[in-house]
């Protein structure tokens, strides 16, 4: 799989809706064939940053960075942004998460 981790920085007056300004962009995205999961979360310390996880199959990443939802995020989004979004991208040989095992659980 090809795993990514994007930090968007978003202009503090946007912060609170980026959510919704990404609604159609997500949603669109996670219909792809080759989308395994594509996830935002929002800063606890920082409210102006989100995080995206994302992961695609082998094949699955080339035909989304094609695709229109995608080209219409990157000539739009750019308006909300505070900064060029950070990211690091790799491939794993996995197509799942894995579970952490070093923490130890309460048998119930």
């Amino acid at each position: 799989m090809i795993f990514i981790a994007v930090k968007w920085r978003i202009r503090p007056e946007h912060a609170d809706t980026w959510l919704e300004s990404v609604a159609d962009f997500t949603e669109a995205t996670r219909a792809e064939p080759g989308n395994l999961f594509f996830d935002w979360s929002r800063s606890v310390e920082d409210p102006t940053e989100y995080v995206l996880l994302e992961a695609f199959t082998d094949d699955g990443a080339g035909p989304h960075v094609s695709s229109d939802h995608f080209r219409h995020a990157m000539a739009t989004l750019g308006a909300k942004v505070a900064e060029r979004p950070r990211i690091v991208n790799f491939q794993l040989p996995q197509d799942d998460w894995s579970r952490l095992g070093e923490l130890q659980l309460d048998e119930a």
